[in-house]
């Protein structure tokens, strides 16, 4: 029996996760779960599978929802409360699914009390990869990750050398807007961009998807999980999302890893690393499919991977800087307030404003991250 909690329980992938419990309910226990203001979804949960802590967003909250769950469930709420969720049980793995770089804080707690992390937070790497990855190494914590690129990096991986990886490839949907031309995005509007043509997920990540935004957080985590250049990391538009990502050797042989779109399979490898189980996911048919394609990606019409890699690259406080303008020009965005061609331009001047700072602590991070909210706030 495996011991889990699961910060981020009522987003998409805490949900998908719990569905992966339900499938193997001999195998995993719920320890706890930590959520922001769906305290409805919350309540739910905690009933059903009676976690001894829960989290939620604010005090408020947490009152609302004490009167609700069990008298053996204890509660807690703001970054302490994730804090108590992630390090705090007996859990043997923390899922870290909660949206943007509040997960950094509660990831290191989780690393610092010796837990596996399930990493869906890519965020955590970006903001702070240096940090995190010596960390666990000084711990001895696995990272396993649980997006569907890095996890089938990470399966392409297994049982090879490491040091005959030539490069790897991270393939990208394209989001909502793929086929539209720059002239066309100018006109584009928040429900446009919320509908995926292949994923079910949240609304910050659809959006990110959309501007390509989220692959170049992946390249900046890809550097990080698997010790690679950015010059051996790639990115292929491959719109049916078949083949998650693979990995070119120096031999010129590529291994890759396929399936349909369904993120409950990396979530529950994740889980279940070193050992595969049954999968309530839809088994891949070639036959059926019948074509795949792949386009270059085209850094011009897709500014934003261009950025990412530039950060990436640049290294220090660059790519917390990435991280913190997107996240609020994307709040902006879907609060109508902003364009979506604006999201880039607003990166764009949070970076050129930029003071880089070389291998920063958690203190100068949470500096950069806070003056870069507030500057992409203004503009």
């Amino acid at each position: 029996m495996k011991k889990i909690a699961i910060l981020g329980s009522t987003g998409s992938i805490g949900t998908q996760t719990l569905e992966v419990v339900d499938m193997h309910p001999e195998h995993f226990q719920v320890e706890a779960l930590a959520a922001g203001s769906n305290t409805d979804l919350l309540i739910e949960q905690v009933r059903r599978y009676q976690p001894k802590k829960i989290s939620v967003g604010s005090k408020e909250l947490a009152d609302k929802v004490a009167s609700h769950v069990p008298a053996g469930t204890k509660v807690y709420y703001g970054s302490e409360g994730l804090i108590e969720i992630a390090a705090g049980t007996d859990a043997d793995t923390v899922v870290t699914a909660v949206v943007g770089s509040v997960g950094l804080e509660s990831t290191l707690a989780a690393i610092d009390s010796g837990k596996q992390i399930g990493l869906a937070n890519k965020e955590t790497l970006v903001t702070a990869g240096h940090i995190v990855t010596a960390r666990a190494a000084a711990k001895g914590v696995s990272i396993l990750p649980v997006d569907s690129e890095h996890s089938a990096i990470f399966q392409c991986l297994n049982g090879e050398n490491r040091s005959s990886v030539a490069g790897i490839t991270l393939t990208a949907s394209g989001g909502s807007f793929r086929d539209l031309t720059r002239e066309q995005l100018q006109q584009v509007t928040v429900e446009d961009a919320l509908k995926h043509p292949n994923w079910s997920m949240g609304s910050k990540i659809t959006i990110d998807s959309a501007t390509m935004v989220n692959k170049g957080l992946e390249v900046i985590e890809a550097h990080w999980l698997f010790g690679l250049d950015y010059e051996q990391i790639t990115v292929l538009l491959h719109p049916e999302s078949i083949i998650h990502s693979y990995v070119e050797f120096e031999d010129t042989s590529i291994i890759a890893q396929l399936g349909t779109p369904d993120m409950r399979v990396p979530i529950q490898y994740a889980l279940t690393y070193p050992d595969r189980m049954p999968s309530p996911a839809k088994r891949l048919s070639l036959a059926q499919i019948g074509q795949l394609h792949f386009r270059e990606m085209d850094m011009d019409r897709f500014p934003c991977l261009r950025m990412a890699y530039e950060c990436g690259k640049m290294g220090g406080t660059a790519t917390t800087a990435f991280n913190a303008a997107n996240e609020v020009a994307v709040a902006r965005f879907l609060r109508k307030e902003i364009s979506f061609l604006k999201i880039e331009d607003i990166i764009a001047s949070v970076l050129e404003a930029l003071r880089n700072v070389d291998k920063p602590d958690l203190e100068q991070i949470a500096a950069c991250d806070q003056d870069s909210r507030k500057l992409a706030s203004l503009l």
